[in-house]
């Protein structure tokens, strides 16, 4: 398998997660999005949206995070990212989506660049539309994790889950954004138990090999 990937990007840090928790090896081909290598022909021809993570499989392309996060749980059920109870499964899948369809989206870096060249936002308040964005989907959650018997050390239960795979790199946002995590106490405690994992800690950023050129 080789992985097309960004080591700031939130969604191929999410998929790193993945693959790290079933165990899988890939070959790590970084594409640099400071210097627009994900809008080159030759990426393209891979993904024609310009986007990361791409992995190729053999001689399949899957593209979209999450469609392959849901590609990794069917081909390679163990451990799997979901619970067997049905409500508890839409409960996990509910609080991924609140990261990748109502945090992360908005404050993508290309929603951003064009804010900051084709609508001439200041950086100031580029920086204050990624913390409010980021604030109001994290009360949520903390609201969410707060109040149900279901969450233990992790989103749910007591291993990681789809919804800890999410969470994690937001939170790496998050910080890049100067957010202080500790003002969502439940949040901040599982993001430092993950820490401790190393499916979590080889996928950080600060860990990939284009992090350091």
């Amino acid at each position: 398998m080789n992985l097309y990937t960004f080591f700031r990007s939130g969604t191929s840090h999410r998929l790193r997660i993945a693959l790290n928790l079933k165990n899988i090896d890939v070959n790590h081909i970084p594409v640099d999005l400071r210097v627009d290598e994900q809008s080159k022909s030759e990426y393209l021809k891979i993904n024609p949206q310009g986007l990361v993570p791409a992995l190729v499989v053999d001689d399949k392309i899957l593209i979209q995070s999450p469609a392959i996060i849901e590609w990794l749980e069917e081909s390679y059920p163990t451990p799997s990212f979901l619970p067997r109870d049905s409500y508890d499964r839409v409960h996990v899948r509910a609080m991924a989506s609140l990261v990748s369809c109502d945090i992360h989206p908005i404050n993508n870096r290309r929603i951003l660049e064009y804010l900051k060249k084709e609508l001439l936002v200041s950086d100031v308040l580029v920086n204050e539309w990624c913390a409010h964005w980021i604030t109001s989907g994290f009360d949520a959650l903390e609201s969410l994790l707060n109040n149900d018997s279901r969450t233990g050390e992790f989103c749910f239960g007591n291993h990681p889950t789809l919804a800890d795979i999410f969470l994690i790199p937001q939170v790496e946002s998050a910080r890049r954004f100067k957010l202080n995590t500790m003002k969502w106490p439940k949040i901040h405690e599982i993001d430092q138990r993950c820490a401790h994992i190393d499916a979590f800690v080889l996928a950080s950023p600060s860990r990939q090999k284009d992090a350091l050129i």
